[in-house]
């Protein structure tokens, strides 16, 4: 079983098309909606977590290419500048899922893109402005 956290980016021309249930129904994915923001006559933007067969994943995630939505890992999308970063942890609190937990060797925050949901909270709690979310 393989995953993956992407972010879809929906012209306007494919609001109103059954994409997401193409993943579910022809590739035999399950998917779950981190974040969403899609509305009638504009782009779309989705954050998905998918899961399924890796030669399915991988066949579905290209099926979506094709049809014109833009896919990359959320991993590109949300940063830590570690040059701005001073570790002060601010942000540990306020992750509801740990992608941000302090190292207990070096007393640094350390962060796991992979477990980031984009929920965006550490954002505004950084005081050096070291999180960011490019969507």
């Amino acid at each position: 079983m393989a995953s993956g956290r992407y972010v879809f980016r929906f012209p306007k021309k494919l609001i109103d098309q059954p994409v997401t249930c193409e993943l579910v129904s022809d590739y035999g994915l399950t998917f779950n909606i981190l974040r969403a923001n899609i509305t009638p006559r504009s782009e779309g933007l989705m954050v998905l977590e998918l899961s399924g067969d890796e030669d399915k994943l991988d066949a579905g995630v290209q099926h979506v290419e094709d049809l014109g939505v833009g896919v990359q890992p959320l991993a590109n999308d949300v940063i830590r500048d570690e040059q701005v970063c001073t570790h002060c942890g601010a942000c540990i609190n306020v992750c509801p899922t740990n992608a941000l937990a302090l190292n207990h060797e070096t007393f640094e925050v350390a962060f796991d893109p992979e477990q980031c949901v984009a929920c965006e909270l550490c954002v505004p709690v950084c005081p050096p402005r070291a999180m960011r979310v490019h969507f």
